[in-house]
């Protein structure tokens, strides 16, 4: 599908053009002191959503019939899942799953990509096995300052 632009404010001062665009195009409106809108007309919006609820869907399926299927599946898409660990790799799976298949039921897909953006700063920094021990072992600072004990849990 083709994707025109226009500026907001050619939106505001005459929407005939803009609106005529959605009949070949999917529209941007670009906004100068706030985030970008789409617009879309309603019957590739639902086609694009029943396609997406069916693929999540499948995905699903597939993992729990053939978990490391679709652990290969989605590396092939994520590249760099390749870099975390198999016990990471099976948990990464998982959840990039569960939040497309919510994403898919619900047509709220931000949780999805905050996910994957979370799973590859985890990827980024196994690459890189210096970091990753920094990072994976207790970290101990010393201090000329006075130590502080845990505190206790709230009683019930």
């Amino acid at each position: 599908m083709a994707i025109e632009t226009f500026p907001y404010s050619a939106f505001l001062r005459g929407p005939t053009e803009v609106l005529g665009a959605l009949e070949h195009a999917e529209v941007v409106l670009e906004r100068r002191d706030a985030e970008n809108l789409v617009l879309i007309r309603s019957e590739r919006f639902n086609a694009g959503v029943a396609a997406l609820t069916a693929a999540a869907h499948l995905l699903r399926t597939l993992a729990r019939r053939d978990p490391e299927l679709a652990a290969e599946l989605l590396a092939e898409e994520f590249a760099w899942m390749r870099w975390l660990p198999e016990s990471e790799r099976t948990l990464c799976v998982a959840d990039l799953l569960a939040d497309l298949s919510a994403g898919a039921e619900t047509g709220y897909l931000l949780p999805f990509a905050n996910t994957v953006a979370a799973w590859r700063s985890t990827a980024e920094v196994w690459s890189d096995p210096d970091l990753a021990r920094a990072l994976s072992s207790p970290i101990t600072v010393e201090g000329d300052g006075v130590e502080i004990t845990r505190p206790l849990p709230e009683p019930e």
